[in-house]
């Protein structure tokens, strides 16, 4: 739940939907990493929200990149992420932070799963625009989508109002790279923009690579680390450890 941009009711809802599954706990200490977070009223209402659901706990709120170093066991250094959606995050060693990408899907998020997924939305809507055949991405959008033309997979889309509904779709591209052009072209594209989010920080020490989709896809990390031609380890822990550590 993003802090920044969702209303207080749903940031409640699943909330304490979170805390349930807890069940009957009284922690001494709670440390949140979340989206939004890196804005100051965004920060301060999740704060009053676990302040109420915790009374007892001492409370601290932090972007969730900074998870992605603390559970690499790193104080310093660059987090990149791209899951649903992307965001590097820098920390230097005496504390100042800086980030780079992070604008949200509807904005931003180059690189990220729900930007594939516009993307090839796009080359399809091209190609069909201008009567080309549609590809192997093409046909792998539409049985994902189910439909059966190109404008009924705009509809589809349209109709999908939440990111994580866009950000499905964007194994189709990974599928079909071997074979469609356009979709090899996405997936190097969002190497190149994922790099450019890092180049953009002026932060040394290595770049931590994280997100369902960085991590789980190699063509995009492949791509990422020739873009790169910097040092990057990849996550080996879930970034919730760098909750309990920080």
């Amino acid at each position: 739940a993003n802090v920044a941009t969702l209303e207080d009711r749903v940031v409640d809802q699943r909330l304490a939907a979170l805390l349930h599954k807890l069940g009957r706990i009284q922690p001494g200490a709670c440390c949140a990493g979340a989206a939004g977070a890196e804005v100051a009223e965004g920060r301060a209402r999740l704060e009053s929200l676990l302040q109420r659901a915790l009374p007892e706990s001492r409370i601290r709120v932090v972007h969730d990149a900074r998870l992605v170093l603390a559970a690499a066991g790193r104080d310093s250094g660059i987090a990149l992420i791209a899951g649903t959606g992307s965001v590097a995050y820098g920390r230097t060693q005496d504390g100042r932070e800086a980030q780079r990408g992070g604008w949200g899907w509807m904005i931003g998020d180059e690189g990220s799963a729900v930007w594939m997924t516009r993307e090839a939305a796009r080359v399809v809507m091209a190609r069909a625009e201008t009567n080309l055949p549609i590809g192997v991405l093409g046909e792998a959008m539409l049985h994902a989508t189910g439909t059966d033309d190109a404008r009924a997979m705009v509809r589809e889309l349209h109709s999908r109002r939440e990111p994580m509904r866009w950000a499905e779709l964007a194994s189709t591209v990974f599928e079909t790279a071997a074979r469609d052009e356009g979709a090899r072209d996405i997936v190097a594209r969002g190497g190149s923009a994922l790099a450019q989010l890092v180049d953009g920080l002026d932060v040394d020490g290595p770049v931590v690579l994280a997100g369902g989709l960085l991590l789980h896809q190699p063509a995009l990390e492949s791509a990422v680390r020739d873009a790169l031609g910097r040092e990057c380890i990849r996550l080996e822990h879930p970034p919730v450890e760098g909750a309990v550590r920080l």
